[in-house]
């Protein structure tokens, strides 16, 4: 599979568009859950205004009442002809798509029809959150495989876990991240290939949430779980959402590979009725129109990671961070300043600036926190001077 190179956008960094007192006029959770006092850098939306064809795509339905339910293939086919320019790949089969509400609710349909209660769901912590959540919702043990200290993949300590997971006889899944959240680690191709290989002679299935897909930065290449050899019976759950910043517009698509088109084949219909009409329009204009605004928005985070590189070096030294090659998230290692096992609540606390704990996020996350870069180089800049005012 060849990767395509990313084409130079000529539309302005959307980051730097909109003041923090527009911002602070939003009414969704980045902007309600801390006193106006607060710097908001903690949960996945981006301070950004939305492309200019998704706003047109949604204004027009509105405009003609097209508020209904939703129907045909439209986001899979746009998402497949944007799989094939970005990443150079044609294995996403329309045929082979579902569309799901989002994509947790997605992974939760999928492992659903590759294990039972009681069975065992193997991630790759620190991991995002909600993996632990709705796998333990669902009546599912989680199952830990620490990423290693380089931030990839283990891969004995994942084939130890495997055999853990399906000694009793038991169905196991692999929820994979990729890119991963919170560290930005894109899986190489010959990961991904050691992954299938080993889930295939354990028999765990493979269950890849890919929906920072679009979000790679600078040089890495994003490899689709399902393009790898060996992945055939995987399935992988893809979404415009983060890359356009439309968490607020719910849609995804569950993607089977071509073993596990049966699968995905028993997932009850209803399950198709929970997308709106309105976000699928919007999530398919994304993929289709939104391209160079993408581009424009992959450059900007690209500067905001290198800037958020230097702000720590300059002002808080004992952090240490590894710039990831993906999302608009940076995994903040704190544990030299002193500050316990939970940082981000003394940065709140007395910095006035709202991180994501590193707790929730498992084995690996004691003294970490997250921070959310898609923002104003502003921002970014004076969230970093007050997290350093918060050690004085």
């Amino acid at each position: 599979m060849t990767r395509i190179p990313h084409e130079t956008s000529g539309e302005p960094n959307p980051l730097q568009a909109l003041s923090l007192d527009r911002l602070r006029q939003r009414t969704s959770m980045k902007w309600r859950a801390y006193p106006e006092d607060v710097l908001p850098l903690w949960v996945a939306e981006m301070d950004v205004p939305l492309a200019e064809p998704v706003v047109r795509a949604v204004t027009d339905a509105l405009h003609l009442g097209d508020t209904g339910y939703p129907a045909g293939n439209a986001y899979a086919e746009a998402l497949a002809a944007f799989a094939g320019k970005r990443w150079g790949w044609d294995g996403l089969v329309v045929e082979r798509a579902a569309i799901v509400p989002d994509v947790m609710l997605g992974v939760v349909e999928m492992l659903k029809l590759v294990t039972g209660p009681g069975d065992t769901v193997v991630v790759n912590p620190p991991v995002y959150p909600p993996f632990y959540m709705f796998v333990e919702h669902m009546d599912r043990r989680v199952a830990e495989a620490p990423l290693g200290a380089d931030g990839r993949i283990d891969f004995g300590v994942l084939e130890e876990t495997f055999g853990q997971a399906v000694a009793d006889g038991r169905r196991a899944a692999h929820l994979l991240c990729s890119p991963h959240n919170p560290t930005g680690t894109v899986h190489t191709a010959e990961e991904l290939s050691a992954l299938a290989g080993l889930a295939e002679r354990y028999g765990v299935r493979v269950v890849a949430d890919e929906i920072h897909a679009p979000l790679v930065l600078g040089d890495a290449g994003f490899v689709p779980y399902l393009s790898v050899p060996g992945a055939e019976r995987g399935l992988s759950l893809m979404s415009a959402s983060k890359g356009w910043n439309l968490p607020g517009l719910k849609a995804a698509l569950a993607v089977a590979g071509p073993g596990a088109a049966a699968d995905l084949g028993r997932m009850p219909e209803e399950v198709g009725h929970g997308p709106s009409h309105l976000a699928v329009i919007a999530h398919t204009a994304a993929l289709r129109d939104g391209v160079t605004w993408l581009d424009a928005l992959l450059a900007g985070l690209d500067g905001n990671r290198r800037l958020l590189a230097d702000l720590l070096a300059e002002h808080l030294p004992a952090i240490r961070y590894r710039p990831g090659d993906a999302t608009y998230l940076a995994w903040l290692d704190c544990r030299a300043l002193g500050l316990g096992d939970d940082p981000a609540e003394v940065f709140l606390r007395r910095g006035r600036v709202a991180l994501s704990s590193g707790l929730p996020f498992g084995t690996g996350g004691t003294g970490h926190v997250r921070l959310n870069l898609a923002t104003s180089q502003e921002v970014l800049t004076e969230a970093v001077r007050r997290m350093a005012a918060a050690l004085r």
